[in-house]
C-alpha cells in the first residue's frame, strides 16, 4: 500500500488533558482532523474529515505543554483522524515537547498504517515515528473489533515499542502480546 501524501489542513478536532483511556497513565491526547483509510465501524468517524474543528495554533501547543508539565502527567498520546496525516501538526508539536521535556514525558500514537508502512512512508512521517515512544498501529477492522483489547479496538492492531523497533528494524512489542 502506498502512503498518501500529507493532506493536513493544520486542523484538529479535538484535545483532552488528563486522560486515563489513550495509552498508561494521565496522558494529554490530541486528536488531529483527517484521515483517509476511512475504517468501517471507526471510533472516531467524526475526525475523519480533514477539514473537522479548528486550527491548531501555537497557543494550543503552548496549553498542551502548560498541561504536560503537571507531575501527574506520564505523556502526550496524538490520535485522530490519522496523526502521520497531519505530521506538520504533530511534527511541531512533538518536537517542542522534546525539547522542553526531554524523555521525561512518553509519546504515544494511533495510526492506522502499520510500523513497516511508516518506516519505508514518507520523510515526514519517518521524522514523527523517530519522536514517538508507542505506535498503536494498523487499521481498526470491525469484524476484529472486541472491547477486552488494552487500547487498541481490533485485534490485528499491534502495540509497539518503537525505539527498539527501530533499532531492530522490526516491530517489537510494547507490552508481551504478538
Amino acid at each position: 500500500m502506498v502512503l498518501k501524501s500529507n493532506r493536513s489542513e493544520h486542523r484538529i478536532a479535538d484535545y483532552k488533558p488528563f486522560v486515563f483511556v489513550d495509552g498508561e497513565g494521565v496522558r494529554c491526547s490530541l486528536y488531529v482532523s483527517g484521515c483517509p483509510l476511512q475504517c468501517k465501524g471507526c471510533f472516531n468517524q467524526w475526525a475523519q474529515d480533514f477539514s473537522y474543528g479548528t486550527r491548531y495554533t501555537k497557543a494550543l501547543q503552548q496549553q498542551i505543554l502548560e498541561d504536560l508539565s503537571q507531575s501527574y502527567v506520564q505523556g502526550l498520546t496524538l490520535l485522530g483522524g490519522e496523526p502521520f496525516e497531519n505530521t506538520t501538526v504533530c511534527l511541531s508539536l512533538v518536537q517542542a515537547v522534546r525539547q522542553q521535556f526531554g524523555n521525561q514525558k512518553d509519546i504515544w500514537a494511533f495510526s492506522g498504517y502499520t510500523f513497516e508502512q511508516l518506516m519505508n512512508g514518507r520523510k515526514d512521517q519517518q521524522a514523527l515515528l523517530q519522536e514517538i515512544n508507542v505506535l498503536v498501529d494498523g487499521p481498526f477492522v470491525l469484524s476484529k473489533k472486541s472491547s477486552h483489547l488494552r487500547f487498541k479496538g481490533s485485534s490485528n492492531q499491534r502495540i509497539i515499542n518503537v525505539p527498539l523497533s527501530l533499532k531492530k528494524q522490526k516491530a517489537q512489542p510494547y507490552f508481551s502480546e504478538f
